[in-house]
């Protein structure tokens, strides 16, 4: 393949690195990287932006303080002051299509709020509130970026664009839903400050190269987390009203031998309902579906989009056919029947009925029942000049009920008959050659897909991947399940008591929430009644406190039988604080205050 094929013209170069000098009125941030662009004066004030030639004079008595970036990710406007957002470290994720990637490794904000010392107290303390959210979103997982390629578009996609790509600003050919920072770029869109507009994609980047005999195979895997719908396992469940689904990853696997190019997307998303699972303190909250009637609307939007995006598209069901997870079986199963055409399809694989816990193997039946639609819908195929040999026409659409980890494990296996399918046609595998024959391939390969579903699942749940042994390794391992044991309390622990604040944050950061003075002027009162002072720490205290003290006193029993109506009337209290807890469980849990759970 010609790199000059993917790569950004010249004349539309982004800076690859950058100096921002902190002056007491302004940030200015000068491109270090050898170009010869005007810099971009920031005000301290307002948040402005204005293209400068020079450096402000200073005075050598009080030297401002210069920070080394290497990427605006971004603008966001609160209640008084702005906020800049930059990057402050990255590292080499490696190279797509001949183009350096970068993983940021750290953000960090700049405010720009020097008005807010003219602004009332309790506005004050409400900015305050909000710009503490931004904290959490400089700890934002996964995010990637390239200063010369656009990472939101499939090798299909951007073969498609062709040459006009190379003379069109990275940002302009952007595919909004996995632009991360899309709202946040919008003050320099407006200031037409191209130079700085640095697209950001969150997801998954991974790559090896391996040798086949004489021949080198380069493998990259990279995923796109879609921002429509964005959020923590918990907190975005199923679909929006407009039939954007949560936790929604284009997954794109990319080969590359001898000169010839295959490229094959899949996509996993939340079930195409609306329907949530609110945290309450059980280890398994109830599914439970909202607006029913909505339901076929939903669905009809959801696929034809889908459709237009992806052509044919076939959808994997994997989740129990029993339990709570039936209700959702049956719904969804039901609904899709109304959209079910030539060009979309509809199958439920019972996993856990038919794999078990370690009988992963078993999936082959799945293979066998798609193949099909597989072989019919294809991959992207490019020949050493670059040209379109075959192109993918359909896509496999996989679900489960986080579209984590049984999703992930069968999304792998989907990914490795297709590359050994790719390998045959290309004459480098025998027919009845795979990839297992090969065993430094082999390992490489399930490596690559492990780390990847880590990838997703930490930014969804928080937490690695479940099964991932079977992923990593082939097959179960008891150090696996001990490992999916702790990762499991893990995901209940953040989901419960940590991941309201992030989805805040979320909300924030990407636009789904607009800060509005007279809405928000008192955030905290939001809450009401109960829900203001509920707090599980301070319930939990009390719990022990009276078990304490109901302790104590029962020692004490012989030489005072009173002590124990008193160690009674302790144990009671801890019971009944307990029995309230438990039967007002939402109301302790770290809940999102910004935006409600339904459209």
């Amino acid at each position: 393949m010609e790199k000059a094929d993917f790569e950004t013209d010249s004349k539309q170069k982004l800076y690859t690195s950058m100096r921002l000098w902190e002056f007491p009125d302004q940030y200015v941030i000068e491109p270090s990287d050898g170009s010869s662009g005007s810099s971009l004066s920031v005000s301290r004030k307002d948040g402005s932006m204005k293209l400068i030639d020079e450096i402000p004079r200073y005075n050598s008595l009080r030297v401002p303080k210069i920070w080394p970036i290497f990427g605006v990710v971004g603008m966001l406007r609160l209640l008084t002051g702005s906020y800049l957002m930059v990057i402050k470290q990255r590292e080499n994720a490696g190279s797509y299509l001949g183009n350096p990637i970068f993983k940021i490794s750290s953000l960090k904000t700049f405010p720009c709020n020097h008005s807010l010392e003219n602004t009332p107290a309790e506005q004050k303390k409400t900015e305050i509130e909000f710009s503490g959210l931004l904290n959490v979103a400089e700890r934002t997982s996964g995010l990637f970026f390239s200063y010369t390629t656009n990472l939101t578009l499939s090798v299909q996609r951007l073969h498609e664009l062709g040459a006009q790509s190379r003379s069109v600003p990275l940002w302009r050919q952007a595919e909004p839903r996995f632009l991360w920072n899309n709202y946040m770029l919008e003050a320099l869109i407006d200031n037409k400050l191209d130079p700085y507009i640095l697209p950001v994609v969150q997801g998954s980047f991974h790559y090896f190269q391996s040798a086949i005999g004489k021949d080198i195979i380069d493998i990259t895997l990279i995923a796109r987390r879609c921002s429509r719908r964005n959020g923590t396992r918990m907190w975005r469940r199923g679909a929006d009203c407009d039939g954007y689904v949560a936790n929604f990853v284009e997954t794109e696997q990319i080969m590359q031998i001898n000169g010839y190019t295959a490229a094959f997307v899949q996509i996993r998303g939340s079930i195409p309902l609306l329907w949530e699972q609110i945290v309450d303190l059980t280890y398994k909250p109830k599914y439970e579906l909202v607006k029913v009637e909505e339901s076929p609307r939903v669905m009809e939007r959801h696929f034809i989009d889908l459709r237009k995006k992806y052509g044919a598209v076939l959808a994997v069901d994997l989740i129990n056919k029993h339990g709570g997870e039936g209700l959702l079986n049956d719904k969804f199963a039901n609904t899709v029947q109304s959209v079910i055409s030539d060009d979309i399809g509809y199958l439920h694989f019972d996993f856990h009925h038919v794999c078990g816990h370690i009988h992963f193997d078993r999936l082959a039946i799945l293979y066998d029942q798609i193949s099909d639609f597989l072989e019919r819908n294809g991959y992207l195929l490019l020949n050493e000049k670059g040209e379109k040999m075959k192109e993918q026409l359909g896509v496999v659409r996989t679900n489960c009920i986080d579209c984590l980890d049984r999703t992930n494990v069968t999304q792998s296996m989907i990914g490795r008959n297709t590359l050994e399918n790719q390998l045959r046609r290309l004459g480098v595998f025998g027919p009845e050659e795979t990839i297992s024959s090969h065993p430094n391939l082999d390992e490489s390969y399930k490596i690559l897909w492990a780390d990847h579903g880590d990838d997703i699942s930490v930014q969804y749940s928080g937490t690695p991947a479940l099964k991932g042994d079977f992923t990593r390794f082939g097959h179960r391992t008891i150090q696996g399940i001990f490992k999916d044991f702790w990762n499991a309390l893990l995901r209940y622990y953040l989901n419960n008591f940590c991941d309201g604040t992030k989805q805040d944050a979320i909300d924030l950061v990407q636009g789904h929430y607009i800060v509005s003075v007279n809405r928000d002027m008192a955030p905290s009162s939001q809450k009401g009644g109960l829900e203001t002072i509920a707090s599980f720490p301070g319930a939990l205290s009390l719990v022990l406190i009276g078990f304490f003290f109901a302790t104590m006193s029962l020692r004490q029993v012989r030489y005072d039988f009173r002590h124990f109506f008193f160690s009674l009337i302790w144990a009671s209290i801890s019971v009944g604080i307990a029995a309230f807890v438990r039967a007002n469980g939402r109301l302790f849990c770290n809940r999102p205050r910004l935006l409600k759970p339904r459209c």
